[in-house]
């Protein structure tokens, strides 16, 4: 596989997700926050959620009528530090850039602000709007439901999203502290990276309906839709390594993203009706922004978060092993190891984004792998 791998610019990368996202119908300055979301997960190495998802998730939902590409941000009620917004099924990443940027305004105002969203779609990395409040001084706190795709513990069916629980913090190094992770041990985007690599999923991290596990990515993929399998909680299938808290962990997000804000809920959010027509996915969101300055000052939070992190990092290390990573070093690593090559592209990504290109008439772009 390795030799099929080209890489792209960050700057021609960003630029044509920019004008496909354009394409299709969004507007220019919110199709950049659009591309801006996904080249910053290339950026950190999260390929899972960068180009690869650019049309399957947004270029064929626009185009299947399910997503909106002008998003109307409907504010339905707001106090001093809360607010409720509908999205209207408009851009993901365009809804959750506005209601974290409200979330950071009233937490600079008030101290803290949560900000809770229905009817939105897909927005990307969680890290993105983590890093927002980051960069302002504030702790993040960030989550958000999603198809039918966790079995609860003792289940085989897929009831809960992946339904990340997502944590950030600045501190006095070169990066802050993004803790951006699923409630399940793996999460569609890296199934879909197995399946594109032509690579086996490990044993465990996907069970059928009777329980067993599965390991062809693209049989996977075909029968989460389906509903005939399901990926298991953080911490596993079953009680023995402790599954049952992923599980409590996934339902606590799902709340936090439905009940709040009068949103829709497991399988609700199939993004199909009874016929099995596609339909808008409804997703909910919530974005909490904590003032780090109303507790105490913000260069003494950011050295003792330094000093936390740096003590874990110079630990006594297991046998065989000569480093230790703290939530967001990796992906600044995987920034510092790019910033100079761009994006990596294999054989899938380079045919969809050729059948982007050449629907839409993008005729500038010419791309290395051609």
């Amino acid at each position: 596989m390795s030799e099929q791998i080209v890489w792209i610019t960050f700057e021609t990368m960003e630029n044509f997700m920019a004008d496909v996202f354009e394409g299709v119908g969004v507007p220019e300055n919110e199709a950049r926050i659009c591309a801006d979301v996904l080249i910053t997960a290339d950026k950190w190495g999260i390929d899972s959620h960068g180009i690869g998802r650019l049309k399957t998730i947004y270029y064929d939902r626009i185009r299947d009528g399910i997503q909106f590409p002008v998003t109307n941000f409907e504010l339905l009620r707001e106090g001093p530090t809360t607010a409720v917004v509908d999205g209207h099924h408009g851009m993901g990443q365009v809804i959750a850039k506005k209601a974290m940027d409200l979330a950071i305004d009233k937490a600079r105002r008030y101290g803290m602000g949560m900000v809770a969203v229905r009817n939105s779609t897909h927005f990307g990395i969680c890290g993105y709007y983590l890093k927002m409040a980051a960069d302002a001084g504030m702790i993040g706190m960030v989550g958000t439901n999603a198809r039918p795709s966790i079995a609860p513990t003792f289940g085989v069916e897929n009831m809960l999203g992946t339904n990340p629980l997502t944590f950030g913090f600045p501190t006095d190094e070169a990066f802050p502290f993004l803790l951006d992770c699923a409630t399940s041990v793996t999460q569609r985007g890296r199934i879909e990276v197995y399946a594109r690599a032509g690579e086996k999923i490990p044993q465990g991290l996907v069970i059928d309906e009777q329980g067993n596990s599965m390991t062809d990515p693209e049989q996977v993929l075909i029968d989460l839709v389906k509903g005939k399998a399901a990926l298991a909680p953080l911490g596993g299938i079953g009680e023995d390594t402790a599954g049952y808290k992923g599980y409590g962990y996934a339902t606590v997000v799902e709340v936090l993203s439905a009940a709040l804000q009068g949103g829709a809920f497991l399988k609700q959010l199939t993004g199909f009706d009874k016929d099995g027509r596609k339909v808008p996915y409804r997703l909910g969101h919530f974005f909490m922004a904590v003032n780090i300055e109303a507790f105490t000052g913000l260069a003494d939070f950011k050295q003792a978060t330094g000093g936390i992190l740096r003590q874990l990092r110079a630990s006594k290390k297991a046998p065989g092993r000569d480093r230790i990573y703290t939530a967001g070093e990796k992906e600044y690593l995987a920034w510092l190891e790019r910033k100079d090559k761009g994006v990596p592209v294999g054989r899938k990504l380079q045919e969809e984004m050729l059948v982007m290109r050449d629907e839409l008439g993008l005729t500038r772009y010419r791309f290395p792998f051609e």
